[in-house]
């Protein structure tokens, strides 16, 4: 009896303490965002057209569509020689037409991806010129900040989706851009030679990921921010990087490229710029030092993504503190966010900073320029499918769904996150991430769960789609998909 009586009080302790371990903490306050107005193409009868377009040329044939595809090129080519030829504002008409031209041109690619290379050099050569042009622009003004997503962004968004129809072995992997002079310290790499004080801009495959890409007022395509290092005397590179689970780190140039990348975007400050005139070698005193910082203390990662207070860093705040530190201010366009979905999904996650630095707004930088563009063509897919489950649900966030959890996991991942707290003690990586709260785990586990739901039904609805018209559908009809599936959940 006397056993059974203990037995009992150990129960309704353990009870007790679950209970009290599941009772949640305070949710994060209602934050406001930046209060901008979001980008909005709001052109969904000409993704239409286009779309017909690429079916009657498929239907027709690359010998009916080769004298129209030629013509397209040279306009192309004669409107880039324009835009080298004089100082243009960015509202000059002549945008317009190079954005229309390469549109238009898309489908008529797809349907014969044999003249694929040419399409893509004609989207690198545009964004070069368009980058110099911005050089004299204020970045700051929303015409300015349109013209340049809508260019940049949209002429890499029509590339890839004509690599989506294309077969592999036609698609190009890499994409060339500015071969930009530097003096720092280099190493070879397969697809070029990268400098110390590169900037890599990359994707990662987690949906996380995808709403670090997407979750902002100019929806990009990258997520992840490092600083590439090569030892002047040993010549042996080294990638700087933030990471969720670590904080910011040294990793080798291995480790970095075994993580997830979709996409990597090298950049590169412009050698004229008159910080580098001065001194050749301030990208990588910058690169230097944030090695060695990294090595003397150890930096916790910045959830709430203030750039303006280093003592934690994420990923952008990695370069954007080393150059900044040389008085070199990156990131001239700051991201905003003003959605009240994104807001609310990104303040779950400790977001408190609502105009910052996000990792693809820095391709719009004036001052820096794209080295190459390397895409893993097996992923692309994942890429766009992802983007466009992403879109979906915050949609569906602005409407007022919240990221949730079930409740009788707390207490375990309260439990989870003390024993990855004394990890963190010893210096080791916990399963919960130093800085996250065990709600703000169960949280991204939620979405992860829901995000994969959704692909599994976006998936499906997309091979049907294929089955039924010979061809991948394009994002737009992802979009919609995205859309069905995601209503098709009943809760998180």
């Amino acid at each position: 009896m006397r056993l059974n009586k203990i037995a009992l009080i150990v129960l309704a302790g353990i009870a007790a303490a679950y209970l009290v371990l599941s009772i949640p903490g305070k949710d994060a306050p209602q934050m406001n965002g930046a209060g901008k107005q979001s980008f909005v193409w709001n052109q969904n009868a000409m993704w239409q057209a286009l779309e017909a377009r690429f079916r009657d040329a498929r239907a027709a044939g690359c010998s009916e569509t080769v004298q129209e595809i030629g013509q397209r090129l040279q306009i192309g080519h004669q409107q880039l020689a324009a835009l080298a030829s004089g100082k243009l504002d960015p509202t000059d008409a002549l945008f317009d037409a190079v954005e229309s031209n390469l549109f238009n041109l898309g489908p008529l690619m797809a349907a014969c991806p044999e003249h694929i290379d040419e399409y893509a050099k004609l989207v690198s050569s545009m964004r070069e010129e368009v980058k110099l042009q911005s050089r004299r622009w204020d970045v700051r003004d929303r015409t300015v900040r349109d013209r340049l997503y809508r260019l940049l962004y949209g002429g890499r968004t029509a590339l890839e989706e004509v690599m989506l129809q294309a077969p592999k072995d036609l698609s190009p992997s890499v994409l060339r851009g500015t071969d930009e002079p530097s003096q720092t310290p280099s190493f070879q790499m397969p697809g070029g030679l990268l400098h110390s004080g590169d900037i890599l801009v990359s994707r990662g495959g987690a949906p996380t990921s995808a709403l670090i890409a997407r979750g902002n007022d100019y929806p990009g395509n990258f997520s992840h921010i490092a600083l590439f290092y090569v030892d002047e005397n040993t010549h042996k590179p080294s990638v700087i990087e933030a990471h969720i689970e670590r904080g910011v780190v040294i990793s080798s140039l291995e480790e970095y490229l075994k993580d997830v990348k979709l996409r990597i975007m090298v950049m590169r400050v412009r050698a004229d710029h008159p910080l580098l005139v001065k001194d050749p070698m301030l990208p990588h005193r910058a690169a230097k030092m944030a090695y060695d910082e990294v090595r003397t203390r150890h930096i916790p990662y910045d959830f709430a993504m203030d750039f303006k207070e280093p003592s934690e860093e994420f990923c952008s705040e990695v370069a954007s503190h080393a150059y900044g530190s040389l008085g070199l201010t990156l990131w001239n366009i700051i991201t905003t966010m003003s959605s009240p979905g994104i807001v609310n999904w990104l303040g779950d996650f400790g977001v408190r900073y609502f105009e910052t630095q996000a990792p693809a707004d820095l391709e719009y930088d004036p001052q820096l320029v794209v080295v190459a563009e390397w895409r893993d063509l097996g992923a692309l897919w994942d890429d766009h499918v992802d983007n466009a489950i992403t879109e979906s649900m915050l949609e569906n966030a602005d409407r007022g769904l919240r990221l949730g959890y079930d409740w009788y996991l707390l207490a375990p991942a309260r439990l989870v996150k003390a024993y990855s707290i004394i990890l963190n003690k010893v210096g080791k990586v916990g399963p919960i991430p130093e800085g996250m709260s065990a709600q703000v785990a169960l949280k991204s586990q939620s979405l992860d769960k829901l995000h994969k739901k959704t692909k599994e039904k976006v998936l499906e609805a997309a091979k049907s789609f294929e089955e039924k018209n010979g061809y991948r559908p394009p994002y737009w009809e992802l979009v919609k998909m995205a859309g069905d599936a995601f209503r098709a959940q009943s809760s998180l």
